[in-house]
């Protein structure tokens, strides 16, 4: 009923409501938080010239902080020497600790060096001594790949121009090129796999000791948000957020989080092994095919060859036995499991050590020797058809740019729209890429329903400025369609409107 209410067809979906209970703009994809900045002020202006502004103390109490030097972790690496390296996401650093879990040996970055570390990948030694850095970052908010000597504790950029990526689509030289969050790194094969999180693909970087000769390439994603499996030039994913490489080399765990999937990427492809969709998830083990997780952001494969998932949402780590193609619960009680890395106890014996991002710390966790089944929920968020006529169909982008910014149309089109459809055949013209908000699609007949599949971007600048910044806004969509005679010709899709 929420997705009627607001007329939502994509997410996320931003509504705002101005303080007598209208609905003054509803905005969706990325890319908007100048425009509700500059919105919020305007309203709050106007209502208390008309005093319809009640101001007050807000209704939500946040939790009491956590004593802890850490503030949500994002990923960890296990160094030869026992001590851990740690990406300190909303500190902007990145941090060694000691094997107790607490104290620490040193700290890199800060603003303005790192901004929203993410992944952090060791290195083989042989390459780290080629190339002169130990651990590579993947500096998710500045769209780029940073290097740290260990010896030398000196940082270095080694892929990412610094800027998002527009065009969806890249490859080249490493520090030319623009990236879109990179939020984790494997290392694969001789390279450094990327999960390119902002525009649902995987990467893969060539290091060398000039960072001027790094080379980057698409290893898998259309950039179409979704879960499709196949060759890499035809799959989709949906915010790559975890990897891990197999024990062999022969495949690189996925944990794609917006299908709640574990997925696995190889030379041939890349394959699902649990999850069904982007609005399919739960708690729920068994047969692979049944298995339900909740937006993972992790994995970590463990010495029998199985992936222990960190499965974020549902506060637990999970276990997918490729053997057995079952799915079972390893731990809960976690609060937000992001990652995880597998060490040896002085025993010999393996166990994991966790970052619990929403309690800002790591923590042991045992691997039990018999995992439990959970037979929880299950659940489908299912977003209303939408009909349609078969026939010459108008598609229409609406996108009212915010206060003081205008469209950036000095290089051409400041738009991108890019059209498919779920079956190929529903769509007989317009399917593609080209520039415009607008295009005209002709809809098969004989088709009684599928999905139409919808990717733009916009550019808009600040107006008032002598050096004025641009945004870009993006969004994906993907319309599930009702095909009638009696349907409308026109679909209006809102990126920002009122």
């Amino acid at each position: 009923m929420t997705w009627q209410a607001y007329t939502a067809r994509a997410w996320p979906t931003l509504v705002v409501v101005d303080p007598e209970g209208y609905v003054v703009a509803s905005m969706s994809g990325e890319g908007h938080a100048p425009g509700i900045a500059s919105l919020v002020e305007e309203l709050v202006a106007e209502h208390a010239a008309k005093g319809t502004l009640r101001r007050g103390n807000a209704p939500y109490a946040p939790p009491p902080l956590q004593q802890s030097a850490l503030r949500f972790p994002g990923k960890v690496a296990l160094l030869p020497d026992g001590s851990f390296v740690v990406s300190d996401t909303a500190h902007h650093q990145v941090v060694q600790l000691e094997a107790d879990l607490e104290t620490e040996r040193r700290r890199w970055g800060g603003s303005g060096v790192f901004d929203e570390p993410q992944g952090v990948l060791l290195l083989p030694t042989e390459v780290a001594a080629r190339v002169g850095y130990d651990v590579l970052v993947a500096d998710s908010v500045n769209h780029q790949v940073k290097g740290i000597s260990l010896s030398h504790n000196e940082i270095c950029t080694v892929a990412g121009s610094g800027r998002p990526l527009r065009r969806r689509e890249g490859g080249g030289p490493a520090l030319e090129q623009d990236l879109s969050t990179p939020w984790d790194l494997a290392w694969c094969d001789g390279r450094v796999v990327i999960a390119m999180a902002g525009i649902h693909q995987l990467w893969a970087l060539t290091v060398d000791a000039d960072p001027a000769l790094g080379r980057l390439e698409v290893l898998a994603g259309t950039t179409q948000e979704g879960l499709r499996d196949g060759p890499g030039d035809a799959a989709w994913l949906a915010q790559p957020s975890g990897l891990a490489t197999s024990a062999d080399g022969q495949r690189v765990w996925v944990a794609d989080a917006e299908t709640s999937a574990l997925r696995s990427w190889s030379a041939s492809g890349l394959t699902t092994q649990v999850g069904a969709g982007l609005f399919d998830f739960g708690h729920r083990d068994g047969p692979a095919g049944e298995a339900r997780f909740q937006h993972p952001l992790g994995v970590v494969e463990l010495p029998d060859g199985s992936a222990a998932v960190c499965d974020t949402y549902n506060g637990a780590i999970r276990r997918y036995d490729p053997v057995a193609n079952r799915a079972t619960t390893l731990a809960t009680a976690l609060a937000e499991p992001g990652d995880a890395v597998v060490e040896r106890g002085t025993d010999g014996s393996a166990r994991l050590v966790v970052v619990e991002s929403a309690a800002h710390r790591l923590v042991r966790v045992a691997i039990p020797a018999d995992a439990q089944e959970v037979d929880g929920p299950v659940r489908r968020t299912q977003r209303p058809p939408t009909s349609l006529a078969p026939g010459v169909v108008e598609l229409v982008v609406a996108f009212k740019p915010p206060s003081g910014q205008k469209l950036d149309d000095r290089w051409g089109d400041p738009a991108r729209l890019v059209v498919s459809a779920s079956p190929p055949d529903l769509l007989l013209d317009g399917a593609g890429d080209g520039a415009s908000l607008t295009r005209p699609l002709t809809v098969a007949t004989g088709i009684p329903a599928g999905t139409l599949h919808v990717s733009v971007q916009a550019v808009a600048c600040d107006t008032n400025d002598e050096n004025p910044a641009c945004h870009l806004l993006q969004q994906d969509w993907g319309i599930p369609l009702l095909l009638d005679d009696t349907g409308p010709d026109r679909l209006v899709l809102h990126l920002r409107g009122t």
